[in-house]
């Protein structure tokens, strides 16, 4: 770099914490905007060994039960603390459905005041753990920037984007997932198709899902996607330039992208991404959705169902379902499943106006409440050494941040054939970008995944629908978390 490296800052001072009463309405907050259950049924779901001791004398990250291989948690742990002989760690993996359970676990657990001093954060709860509860790293990262040169420079600046806020980094990305398009190889046999190029288009797309469905019979659904934030209706409005937020980026953050990146790998960086003004009533969104509302009437695609999806993988795995939008991650779920890798593969998703596309990352987060910041600090670099990542991430259950991981000898077995798509949906498109996760999330993705399944349940639903998604995100927007 042509840059050199800014003086080393002093230790990060120990920040006062959030008053309970703001963390309970945070928790409250999220629980209750998620649709989720009530505090007290989410302590039902807690066991004791799920509370940390209150005494500090262990630093705790608390982890989304399935984020990292079980099989390595300990050995996590174990080599963690041979480096690190004074520090003694517990890793909390709470059990939850999805993300939101998970953050409103964690939220509970703070307002309690049994907060976990490290914890594992996706996109849907960068901001919010930013804004509320999290530490800038900052004054660590410049301190040990030498150290961590290699580091920036494995990982693509845009996941680097995405877990800063407001002009500070909060985390260091450890995984991502991409909506790429998956498509299953019996469908296309049947259909008597081949894989679409990388520049294939929504037309194009059409097209495919109209042939599948000729080929197909009862019970066959050309395209399957899941109503929610991650994977739902946003890849589409990426795709035709537009999204339900208005986008932007904050000021600030130069210090990293001058340190650690060269010009143009940092060309039109900040300080990470705003989501302010709810558009829902742009005319882009108003296409997106008449384009899926035709595909629903036409029995192209399924009506948009919730949850995680994970009752889709045997209806792809049988050929009952021809296309749809995942991650690297689904390369470890299709494996894990008895999937063969030569039973289907994966393309970009398809190009509209743009072949923008969007993604989800995670990393961790250290708590303003912790009263062990150094300590927590050393784990978050410990836990991105490329090593490390490799060991955790053995079974594909995501897409690594680091390029470097991505290599034919990881996915010889768990596919797809052009894996190479995964890391490439951030080097072939530099505008692709998180998806839309402003501090009041939960409240946002509630309102888009209501509307989206009100808009496409009959015809005709697609304008009210959007004025009511319209009135319910300007209130979300409004509310202060």
């Amino acid at each position: 770099m042509t840059t050199p490296v800014p003086s080393p800052a002093p230790a990060p001072s120990r920040r006062t914490g959030p008053g309970r009463r703001t963390l309970l309405r945070a928790g409250g907050y999220t629980l209750a905007a998620a649709g989720l259950a009530s505090t007290a049924a989410h302590w039902d779901r807690l066991t004791a060994s799920d509370i940390p001791g209150r005494d500090g004398s262990m630093l705790t990250v608390a982890i989304l039960g399935s984020a990292i291989d079980p099989s390595q948690q300990s050995v996590l742990v174990e080599d963690f603390q041979r480096l690190h002989p004074g520090v003694k760690v517990r890793l909390l993996a709470v059990q939850a459905t999805d993300w939101s359970d998970f953050f409103s676990k964690i939220l509970t657990q703070i307002a309690a005041g049994s907060a976990p001093d490290v914890v594992y954060v996706a996109t849907e709860g960068v901001q919010l753990f930013a804004d509320r509860l999290g530490v800038a790293l900052d004054p660590w990262v410049r301190r040990d920037a030498d150290e961590l040169r290699e580091f920036f420079a494995d990982v693509h600046p845009s996941l680097v984007e995405s877990m800063m806020y407001e002009g500070s980094l909060y985390q260091l990305p450890v995984e991502f997932n991409a909506a790429d398009m998956y498509l299953s190889k019996k469908v296309l046999d049947r259909t008597h198709a081949t894989l679409p190029p990388a520049d294939w288009t929504r037309d194009d797309f059409t097209g495919l899902l109209r042939d599948m469905k000729r080929a197909g019979g009862r019970g066959f659904t050309p395209f399957f996607w899941t109503n929610r934030l991650w994977g739902g209706v946003v890849p589409w409005l990426f795709a035709n330039g537009t999204n339900i937020l208005s986008e932007s980026k904050a000021p600030g953050g130069d210090w990293l992208w001058d340190t650690f990146y060269e010009p143009k790998a940092r060309r039109g960086r900040g300080g990470g991404f705003r989501w302010t003004t709810p558009q829902a009533l742009d005319a882009r969104v108003e296409e997106v959705y008449e384009y899926l509302a035709s595909l629903v009437h036409d029995g192209l695609c399924s009506r948009p169902e919730g949850g995680s999806g994970t009752n889709l993988i045997g209806a792809f795995s049988t050929g009952r379902v021809g296309a749809t939008p995942a991650g690297g991650f689904w390369a470890g779920g299709l494996s894990a499943a008895g999937v063969e890798r030569d039973a289907y593969d994966a393309q970009f998703f398809p190009r509209w106006r743009t072949q923008r596309h969007q993604y989800g990352a995670a990393g961790y987060a250290i708590l303003r409440t912790s009263k062990r910041q150094d300590e927590a600090w050393e784990f978050v670099k410990y836990a991105v050494r490329k090593d490390v990542m490799t060991r955790l991430f053995q079974a594909n259950q995501t897409t690594p941040a680091r390029r470097s991981m991505l290599t034919a000898e990881r996915y010889a077995k768990t596919g797809p054939a052009h894996w190479e798509i995964f890391y490439d949906t951030l080097d072939r498109f530099p505008t692709t970008g998180p998806i839309p996760a402003p501090p009041q999330v939960a409240a946002v993705d509630l309102a888009l995944t209501k509307h989206t399944a009100t808009a496409l349940g009959s015809p005709g639903s697609v304008r009210p629908a959007l004025r009511a998604l319209q009135r319910d995100l300007e209130r979300a927007m409004e509310r202060d978390i």
